[in-house]
């Protein structure tokens, strides 16, 4: 029996002493009880102590009944404390402000706003405590009407109200007034400077999210984890990989939310190097490799081409969750493995997981490169017949790529023409290639006369036209296709090279001349050019990789 249980256990009856009267046993001080309700970890030793309270008469009392709300909430046990908070006559602004924070931290915000009106309604004034917890899961229109009465109580300039102020603004997208809230703070704290730089870095302003974190004189792991993954998460992996070897040279210990995101960086530039480096430090630091973390493993090492260490990975999660599994079969289908892919597919369904949209992104694509047409019109229509998944771009993009490789281009037009979704050009782009690559002009016509009427063009339609024409020697029209492009001010997208040197990734595009070491290494290409052009030829037989 626990403490709790044993120091609860109904009193026994009052004891007589020698002169026939009795001598009452004294009820637990409060003090005593506030304590025990601190200390529980459980909904059995609260219940306990709650019918004790009631059995002394106790139920009302202000501070014992606050805590013991709070308490049930912690733990988990809601319904316990909103029932507990119902039964309570004339609840304070502290019970309101317990009640309410609780359901706001849970996401319910409609809950805590109902509460939030019926405590106005009984003519109780919200205090700087109740803002800040309405305003955890506020929706923007709703964060509107609670600031305009933060500022008629005089609560808006009062540092975590106006913190929580900028971060639900920043939730709605509203970055000018979080801007403007930020600006106007007489006093700037750590957590409203990381507040803006989250807000900054969520919507890709990571310029100015890095010039307010330079500015800091003290930085957390939150404020580390926010920078890098702004830039991992808005194509700036580099930047997101050098920001996390300066928090190690800081001596902050970076956390399971850090590596994630540094090797979903990794992953984009195929750095394996760095990658399996970031995967030593969580060996070595031990962070442990839950479900989160295994996943970004995962994602990693199959963006990289390293199928067997992402295997390996896998099978060493324990309570993996279908996102693990779909990081598998994606990965293995994006590396051209389209019977493993379709056998993970398998395995996991055998399993009793539920496929995803995602899921079925890989189980597509896998279809794709391995050829399968019946094998992907199956799994399409499987989708939403037995599943339930409506099909998105993503995954008619794959069944009309499937159906261009395999010369189905009548069916690819018509799938096209009919999906359930906005028009989208990459889809449209990817016929138009099929068309080139199969040789079908009138249809390429049709198709780049679709896009054109509809403003869906970029420079891969007009290339894609123009290539179709020269390869049919058709080279006037593709001539006329090429001056349209550059009268219609269309540029060709660049593409771009990376290479891994001791552990960082340098970029290039063609003709740049950005990098700090280019005379260095043109020098070496004409160095390399003129071996060539004498008739030498490296002999690699002998290098280690």
């Amino acid at each position: 029996m626990s403490s709790v249980a044993l120091f609860f256990t109904a009193p026994p009856l009052p004891n007589k002493d020698t002169n026939g009267s009795s001598t009452a046993r004294h009820c637990p001080q409060e003090q005593n009880l506030a304590q025990l309700i601190d200390k529980s970890k459980s909904s059995g030793d609260l219940r306990q102590i709650h019918a004790f309270l009631h059995r002394h008469n106790l139920h009302d009392h202000p501070i014992l009944n606050f805590k013991l709300q709070r308490s049930y909430s912690s733990l988990g046990y809601l319904h316990h404390s909103l029932a507990l908070f119902n039964k309570t006559q004339n609840p304070s602004i502290y019970l309101y402000t317990s009640i309410i924070h609780a359901h706001a931290v849970l996401n319910l915000h409609y809950h805590a706003f109902f509460l939030y009106v019926q405590m106005l309604n009984q003519n109780i004034a919200p205090n700087a405590f109740t803002f800040s917890s309405i305003l955890k899961s506020c929706p923007l229109r709703s964060a509107i009407l609670i600031h305009a009465q933060a500022v008629k109580l005089g609560f808006d300039s009062q540092l975590y109200v106006r913190t929580c102020l900028i971060d639900v603004y920043a939730r709605g997208g509203d970055v000018g007034s979080a801007r403007k809230l930020f600006d106007t703070m007489p006093e700037k704290s750590l957590v409203s400077l990381t507040a803006m730089i989250t807000c900054y870095a969520k919507y890709g302003m990571v310029q100015e999210a890095r010039l307010l974190f330079n500015g800091l004189e003290e930085r957390d792991v939150v404020c580390w984890n926010v920078m890098i993954d702004g830039y991992s998460q808005h194509g700036f992996p580099n930047e997101s990989l050098g920001l996390f070897r300066q928090m190690l040279k800081s001596k902050l210990r970076p956390c399971a939310v850090t590596v994630v995101a540094v090797l979903s960086a990794c992953g984009q530039i195929g750095a394996l190097e760095s990658g399996r480096w970031v995967h030593s430090y969580i060996l070595n630091n031990g962070i442990e490799i839950n479900v989160l973390v295994g996943t970004a493993l995962i994602d990693m090492y199959c963006k990289c081409g390293s199928l067997e260490d992402a295997r390996l990975v896998f099978e060493g999660i324990n309570n993996k969750d279908v996102v693990a599994w779909n990081s598998m079969i994606v990965g293995h289908a994006m590396q051209g493995f389209s019977q493993d892919a379709l056998q993970l597919f398998y395995d996991m369904c055998r399993i009793g997981y539920q496929p995803t949209d995602i899921t079925f992104i890989g189980v597509l694509s896998a279809c794709v490169h391995g050829g399968m047409v019946e094998e992907g019109r199956r799994h399409f229509c499987s989708m939403k017949d037995k599943y339930g998944i409506e099909p998105k771009v993503e995954h008619y993009g794959c069944m009309i790529n499937l159906l261009c490789r395999s010369c189905h281009l009548e069916e690819a037009y018509e799938l096209a023409k009919n999906m359930q979704i906005e028009q989208d050009p990459v889809i449209w782009g990817t016929l138009l290639g099929g068309c080139r690559v199969h040789g079908d002009i009138s249809l390429g016509e049709e198709i780049a006369d679709f896009l054109l009427s509809r403003n869906l063009a970029n420079s891969g339609t007009f290339i894609l036209l123009s290539n179709m024409y020269a390869a049919a020697g058709n080279w006037e029209r593709a001539a006329r296709v090429r001056s349209l492009m550059k009268d219609s001010g269309v540029e060709r997208e660049h593409g771009c090279s990376s290479i891994e040197v001791n552990d960082e990734v340098h970029e290039f595009l063609a003709g740049d001349v950005r990098h700090p070491k280019t005379k260095e290494i043109f020098m070496i290409l004409e160095i390399c050019a003129c071996h060539k052009g004498r008739g030498y030829t490296p002999e690699t037989d002998a290098v280690f990789t």
